[in-house]
């Protein structure tokens, strides 16, 4: 790819992760603000989506705005703090999107396990693959250069792997919200928005670091010439 395309690239998708993450916490400020008719707190909701396919699991409240996740050490559903108690159809979306990742792992979704298997690797390659790839650079030596791709392509991995698992937990979490009438067909399209809006940033996410790898690679091929 041409550098100057490449580099093009970088800025459109990092204009569009900006984008993405206003337009997340703006969506979700929205529909925090409509409260579902059923009444239920979304941690009673999720617990009884969990029920329903025979998962139990503990769900507890978390410090932060929007640090809901599922821990599958553990095994442990945590919801924010704005979520945990709230009956706002944007706590019931987001509460029911985790109860979707408790659920993947209960039945074994294969890009969840393969994501959870390489989690150590990527977390390193993301810390120290970058600096590894520059030090290789900087001494002129080409098995750090080499290092350090592969330890950076295991987090450019994880990355793109976290699309189909995120996109299935949110058609997860809308099929419960809807099959056990948790929220409305008009309640329901909000929570599809602040999904919709969240899956945006982890595409934004998978294609900066698809084209910070392509960026390494050029880089490289550049260093040979």
């Amino acid at each position: 790819m041409n550098e100057n395309v490449l580099w093009l690239a970088i800025l459109v998708v990092l204009g569009l992760s900006l984008l993405a993450q206003w337009l997340v916490h703006s969506t979700y400020n929205r529909y925090a603000k409509i409260q579902a008719k059923k009444g239920l707190s979304a941690e009673e909701a999720a617990k009884q989506i969990l029920a329903y396919y025979g998962v139990h699991i503990p769900i507890k409240p978390v410090a932060g705005t929007l640090t809901d996740h599922y821990d599958p050490r553990n095994k442990t559903l945590a919801l924010s703090q704005g979520v945990y108690g709230s009956s706002s159809i944007a706590a019931y979306g987001i509460a029911a999107h985790e109860a979707g990742h408790a659920i993947q792992h209960a039945k074994a979704f294969t890009p969840l396990m393969l994501r959870n298997s390489i989690f150590p690797a990527a977390n390193f390659g993301s810390n120290f693959g970058p600096w590894l790839f520059i030090a290789g650079l900087f001494f002129a030596y080409e098995p750090l250069l080499t290092i350090g791709l592969i330890f950076f392509g295991f987090s450019v991995f994880f990355s793109v792997i976290t699309l189909p698992v995120e996109f299935d937990a949110s058609r997860r979490a809308i099929e419960a919200l809807s099959g056990q009438r948790l929220l409305s067909a008009t309640e329901l399209s909000g929570a599809k928005k602040v999904l919709t809006a969240a899956a945006l940033t982890y595409v934004a996410a998978a294609a900066m670091a698809v084209l910070q790898m392509l960026r390494f690679l050029a880089m490289r091929n550049s260093r040979r010439r």
